[in-house]
């Protein structure tokens, strides 16, 4: 794992989100899907704009090409979902729609450390449920309603439990 903070210069930068979640799966179900996206995150109040997202993109591809990255600030994404201003990635993460993809990883010094702000255990165990901005009864959950339509992560991984 590359350590993007140090390579990038990147304030609270980690690899977030479907990469983990589908290779755990793949692992845990034995089987082998193809990388659709590398979510890298990070937090900076200070440069709000999409233009220097797409700039870190650019980098990574000079770096590592062929690779289907996606860069997001945290300090912006609130915007996406009408949410209060996220405090850090930690916060940013807490907010993805679904508990398995809410986990982020980070290499530093040589040591990968893991974030989970809900936990690793849906993960492991292959069940999707709705983070909590998105449970049924609040103004996101269909939000969270058509990703598991449109994203039919059990028609790939068979065993899924996918919780409404």
């Amino acid at each position: 794992m590359i350590e993007f903070e140090d390579r990038l210069q990147l304030n609270d930068c980690w690899v977030a989100a479907g990469l983990i979640r589908s290779k755990v799966w793949d692992i845990l179900y034995d089987y082998h899907t193809k990388i659709n996206d590398i979510d890298v995150i990070y937090f900076d109040q200070t440069d709000l704009s999409e233009v220097t997202e797409k700039k870190l993109e650019a980098k990574l591809e000079k770096w590592m090409p062929g690779q289907p990255w996606s860069v997001k600030n945290q300090a912006r994404m609130h915007l996406k979902n009408n949410n209060l201003p996220y405090t850090s990635s930690f916060d940013g993460v807490s907010h993805f729609p679904e508990t398995p993809t809410a986990v982020a990883a980070q290499m530093s010094h040589h040591e990968i450390k893991i974030m989970a702000p809900h936990g690793l255990q849906d993960l492991f165990q292959g069940i999707v449920k709705p983070t909590p901005d998105y449970v049924k009864g609040t103004r996101l959950h269909s939000i969270y309603r058509e990703r598991m339509h449109n994203k039919k992560w059990d028609s790939v991984w068979k065993n899924l439990i996918i919780e409404y």
